[in-house]
């Protein structure tokens, strides 16, 4: 897992090549862009839309089940997005784009989504098999930016995602992730995003999840502010909670305020406070970087508690009770 990790700055060009060999023709749709996808098939496109943020020209969303918004049609490129092409809720937005007679574009390793989309002679870009899911986080990543330039729903973003490799190699050699994981030993955390950081409290949460086998979770202001604040004080009495703040540049000043606000309530409830900075200088960057320092904190806390990070044996186990063994 730590090498696949590590190997995200070499990634990136990759990703670039191989949806650019899958040939999807540009188009101008004022429907945008609809990814469908589950876990950490889906995380991808959300935080292409938060690097995307103010620049979109047309809506970016992501669908997590088996149903498309209804108002996807023709005008509207739907992206399926499964690392392993049988998440069945993906094959089921596949089938339901095509009824729609919405454009569609696979992105996979291959299976059934895969061998549908080429008999339907839809463009299938290929993602390397062999990681787990969760690993592919900047094909997905990747995949979501390239699609919305497309269609059109935001301007194309090639010279910040290349320039990102840059940004991901500076962080593999001394990103600070142990540091903080000693710090979130024996913690509960509770990740705190708000504007595009939101997207990437998200992947921090669902890593901590998966990778360091912990309950984690994720809070976005301002929402939390108007309830989840109020309890914390009698949270800490119950369970070791520890706070986790991540910044990053063009935040409105509001939400910086809050998160600072925030910060220091809970300190002075006694709990555990982290701050993570963004790195680099574009939206692209800033938040590919922070994405993989939570994959980074993620592993480092596994590894303290001695914990291979790569099997998910429960959700394993949840799939085959669910009848229909498949991932995301």
């Amino acid at each position: 897992m730590i090498e696949d990790v590590l190997a995200q700055p070499h990634q990136i060009g990759d990703a670039l090549w191989r949806v650019e060999a899958a040939g999807i023709a540009p188009r101008e749709l004022p429907g945008g862009l609809v990814v469908a996808g589950m876990g950490g098939s889906a995380i991808g496109a959300d935080l292409a839309a938060a690097a995307i943020g103010s620049r979109a020209r047309a809506p970016v969303r992501v669908v997590r089940g088996y149903e498309l918004p209804p108002d996807v049609g023709p005008d509207t490129l739907v992206l399926c997005s499964s690392y392993s092409g049988s998440t069945e809720e993906t094959l089921a937005c596949f089938e339901a784009a095509g009824e729609a007679g919405a454009p569609r574009v696979a992105l996979t390793t291959g299976g059934p989504l895969a061998e549908r989309a080429r008999a339907a002679g839809v463009p299938v870009a290929g993602v390397p098999s062999g990681m787990q899911p969760r690993a592919a986080v900047v094909y997905m990543t990747v995949g979501a930016l390239e699609c919305a330039a497309a269609c059109g729903a935001a301007p194309s973003l090639r010279s910040e995602i290349e320039g990102a490799a840059e940004v991901l190699e500076a962080l593999a050699t001394d990103s600070g992730a142990d540091s903080i994981a000693r710090a979130l030993e024996d913690t509960i955390p509770v990740v705190h995003g708000a504007g595009p950081t939101a997207a990437v409290a998200r992947r921090w949460k669902a890593q901590l999840n998966e990778n360091s086998k912990l309950p984690a979770f994720a809070s976005e202001l301002p929402e939390s502010n108007h309830n989840e604040i109020e309890g914390w004080r009698r949270g800490l009495d119950l369970a070791p909670l520890a706070a986790v703040f991540l910044h990053m540049d063009g935040l409105h000043p509001r939400l910086e305020r809050r998160l600072e606000l925030t910060a220091e309530r809970l300190d002075a409830l006694g709990a555990p406070v982290l701050r993570v900075d963004a790195r680099g200088e574009t939206p692209v960057a800033q938040v590919m970087a922070l994405a993989m320092a939570g994959d980074l904190v993620s592993v480092s806390l596994a590894e303290i508690e001695d914990i291979d990070p790569t099997p998910v044996e429960a959700i394993e186990a949840f799939k085959a009770a669910l009848g229909r063994p498949d991932a995301a």
